[in-house]
């Protein structure tokens, strides 16, 4: 059986910044790997701040997608600034679906002030958040799995994917957070399946799931909540292609695979696939 495949979680870079992570370049991937959709992150202000680049990034995002109808837009926000909620607009108004967000790297608590009044905003903007969960150095009190099910209680309309879903270190707490949700009426706690293939060694990385892992993270949850992820440029054509292939090798129901690899991202963003 072919799976279409629909990803997620492709960092776009200028192409004079990071020639490897341009939209050039993704869709190159994309047709090594036979991928046919993907969702495009903004890249982060501050790689361009500390670059010396002035244009806005999510307006730069806005117009490299544009002529290509088969990606589709993240914006991100900008926490140096206070216009939280005018941000969330923004993105909204560009025709983004959704918004990037890296408590780790973004240095902010996942439950903190500034951090609500953007899920405030973007429940109100029916916007999907994707997250990036586990281990990156910061302080594990901000961006800690758990904080996620605070997330999803106070906010019991706004659906995010926490993408690695932990990771190798924080699998079960993730699982935790899905599980204690399933029971709300809609979906809103995804799992991001974003760098899951094995190392060469079979040694675990940092993101790394076991197939035992995998198998149950379906069984608890079901067939709808999963989404698959590039980690584009960091992740190559070669361990994007062992990650689906992965997936499609996976002992687990034919409806599954074929949400993972696109019909939940698509359902969720309401785009024809």
């Amino acid at each position: 059986m072919k799976y279409k495949i629909f990803a997620n979680h492709a960092h776009i870079y200028p192409k004079y910044l990071r020639e490897n992570g341009c939209v050039d370049a993704l869709l190159e991937l994309m047709d090594e790997c036979e991928i046919e959709k993907c969702v495009c992150f903004a890249t982060f202000a501050d790689k361009l701040k500390e670059n010396g680049i002035t244009e806005d990034t999510n307006e730069f995002l806005a117009k490299e997608i544009a002529p290509h109808a088969n990606l589709y837009g993240f914006g991100v926000i900008d926490f140096d600034y206070d216009n939280l909620e005018e941000q969330v607009d923004k993105i909204a108004s560009l025709g983004f679906y959704g918004i990037k967000l890296h408590p780790a790297y973004q240095e902010f608590n996942i439950m903190g002030e500034k951090a609500q009044r953007v899920y405030a905003a973007a429940q109100d903007k029916n916007l999907f958040l994707s997250f990036h969960t586990g281990i990156h150095w910061h302080r594990l009190a901000d961006y800690q799995m758990l904080l996620y099910d605070e997330l999803a209680y106070n906010f019991p309309k706004l659906r995010f994917s926490m993408e690695h879903l932990g990771g190798y270190h924080f699998f079960k707490e993730g699982l935790a957070v899905m599980v204690n949700n399933s029971r709300n009426d809609i979906i809103n706690a995804f799992a991001g399946w974003t760098s899951i293939a094995m190392n060469d060694n079979g040694l675990y990385d940092y993101w790394s799931h076991s197939d035992e892992e995998l198998r149950n993270l379906v069984h608890q949850t079901g067939p709808y909540s999963h989404i698959f992820g590039l980690d584009f440029p960091f992740k190559k054509a070669d361990y994007t292609k062992k990650a689906i292939q992965r997936i499609i090798d996976l002992d687990i129901p034919e409806e599954a695979k074929e949400g993972i690899l696109g019909k939940n991202l698509a359902r969720e963003l309401n785009i024809d696939f």
